[in-house]
């Protein structure tokens, strides 16, 4: 399992993933510098309850497997494009550093 530090390094960038936005596990890895996307996956599987867990996605789009209606509602809710019932990634993606 991921440890403490790592944990809360993820949570605290999913925390500041706009409504209508994603991330990708990968992406989050990437921007973190540390880890990988099962690593990520790991850290939200076992802390993400607190925290927008239907932001972060697979890279093609796909929603958090076993949560998928939750997630779609979610989504749409927040207005975050979609293509059919996965995240249009091209329109949706999000990295930090964007203004």
């Amino acid at each position: 399992m991921a440890d403490d530090e790592y944990a809360e390094m993820v949570l605290d960038l999913v925390e500041r993933i706009p409504p209508g936005r994603v991330m990708s596990y990968g992406a989050i890895a990437e921007y973190l510098g540390r880890g990988g996307p099962r690593q990520v996956g790991t850290v939200m599987a076992h802390y993400g309850g607190g925290v927008p867990w239907h932001r972060v996605v697979a890279s093609n789009g796909r929603l958090v497997p076993g949560h998928e209606m939750e997630a779609l509602r979610r989504h749409r809710s927040e207005g975050t494009p979609l293509r059919g019932e996965k995240i249009d990634m091209r329109s949706a993606a999000w990295w930090p550093d964007e203004s």
